[in-house]
């Protein structure tokens, strides 16, 4: 018999034993409990990375960390140890291998990027931007994004639990690095917050707000709570989601009695209302799946929101193959009961190429996903087109695979073209990969290079 290109087996979910690292060999399991002590042993350095696996990765991999950190790093390094712990889960630092493993670990490559991960050749685009979705061009008010007719986005902070490398809000998410001066607010918290409620409040064409950042779950939970409550008493808004990559990188935090009861509030003001509030993830791999995620899932669906949903990202050398996709939606939809939404194309923003994929790669993955899952919990391959915003794969209006170009029509204006007349007849351009394109497409690029005024 002949099996089918992938064969689904349910397989529970697995808590690694974070004390077969050295640095945490006596942490006991109240300690690995605690939002408090996962946020006090977060790793930021070399430093702290070599006192939690002892001497399990070899000095290349160190070497190799110090260079992308001080000449290709966009994103400062911040790792809960939740998120260290889902690192090579099978091997000891003690065991042979282990520093290989971890070089190709899927969740190193975009939480811990390494200078060798980079594209020697094409580190960047030449078109990629600090903000590549030109989110603060849109901003109604400071960290209000105002790209849809009827969604806005809230960045109500900058800072989050963890960085990821790939991070599409890397102008102003996180500290500083060596080639990276984040951008910074330049109103108070309140004042911005009160800002953006004033906005809500006399813009009723908005239905939707997501509220983010950085990350909510940095937000301490009273002002978050809030705020949230103060968007419940806006008569058109409809939807609310909290953006939370900590629900698998601190699910610690979400299991907390204050957020718990918190949550449970503000669930029941919003069922009386009519109001439909969920949280929106970001999980990239299955292996990132344990018990203590799917525990935090259940738990927020147990205060009565409507959902929990996963946008992950395609990252090359994470999860860009089929079965790698499948296993992480089954293992999120089967036992953490979170929805797979979406999959979106990694942004153009500076030292991305090694991880983005082509266009027509992301198409075949959907291709390739579909009948396995449920309908209802088929993620959407999405291209976030600069100017244009969320597009299925498959939109494409016109695609030139040898430059390696894709065009892209919209039906609606963003806050930047509300008198442009010509808004919904243009094709708005997004790129693949050079490094993947055939020889004539990378000359093609060469040569724009060569001359800069023709690049933009």
């Amino acid at each position: 018999m002949i099996e089918q290109p992938y064969v689904y087996r349910h397989k529970e979910l697995v808590e690694p034993d974070w004390q077969r690292l050295p640095g945490w060999a006596d942490v006991s399991r109240q300690d690995w409990a605690s939002a408090q002590w996962q946020r006090a042993h977060c790793v930021k350095n070399i430093r702290q990375l070599r006192q939690v696996v002892g001497g399990g990765l070899d000095e290349r991999f160190y070497a190799d960390l110090e260079r992308d950190q001080a000449e290709r790093a966009t994103m400062s390094m911040l790792v809960p140890p939740q998120m260290i712990n889902t690192m090579v889960p099978h091997l000891s630092p003690a065991d042979p291998g282990f520093s290989e493993a971890f070089y190709a670990d899927p969740v190193r490559r975009y939480m811990i990027p390494v200078f060798t991960d980079r594209h020697a050749d094409w580190p960047s685009h030449p078109l990629a931007s600090r903000d590549s979705l030109h989110e603060a061009e849109m901003w109604a008010v400071e960290g209000l994004t105002h790209r849809y007719p009827t969604k806005v986005l809230a960045e109500l902070l900058p800072t989050c639990p963890q960085y990821c490398g790939h991070c599409t809000r890397m102008d102003l998410v996180g500290n500083p690095t060596a080639v990276v001066d984040k951008h910074k607010f330049t109103l108070g918290r309140d004042d911005r917050l009160s800002a953006m409620m004033e906005y809500l409040r006399t813009s009723p064409g908005v239905r939707d707000v997501v509220v983010s950042g950085g990350d909510v779950a940095n937000m301490p939970w009273p002002r978050l709570e809030s705020f949230v409550a103060g968007l419940l008493e806006i008569e058109n808004i409809r939807d609310i989601r909290l953006a939370t990559k900590a629900l698998m990188g601190l699910p610690q935090y979400w299991l907390t009695d204050e957020v718990r009861a918190g949550m449970e509030r503000l669930a029941t003001v919003a069922r009386q209302r009519d109001v439909s509030i969920a949280i929106h993830t970001h999980v990239n791999a299955a292996q990132s799946v344990t018990p203590l995620v799917a525990a935090a899932a259940k738990a927020m669906l147990g205060t009565g929101i409507r959902d929990v949903r996963n946008q992950g990202v395609l990252l090359r050398g994470t999860n860009d193959k089929t079965e790698q996709l499948l296993d992480l939606c089954f293992a999120l939809l089967d036992d953490a009961k979170i929805m797979p939404y979406y999959f979106y194309m990694c942004d153009m923003v500076p030292g991305s190429e090694h991880w983005r994929l082509s266009l027509a790669e992301a198409q075949q993955l959907q291709h390739d996903i579909m009948g396995y899952l449920p309908g209802f919990a088929t993620p959407r391959f999405i291209c976030d087109v600069p100017y244009v915003g969320k597009r299925w794969v498959h939109q494409v209006a016109r695609y030139d695979r040898e430059r390696g170009i894709s065009y892209w029509t919209k039906n609606y204006r963003t806050a930047v073209e509300l008198g442009d007349p010509m808004a919904l007849q243009r094709e708005y351009e997004y790129y693949d990969p050079i490094h993947l394109l055939p020889q004539a497409g990378q000359e093609y690029w060469r040569a724009r290079v060569a001359t800069p005024a023709s690049v933009g």
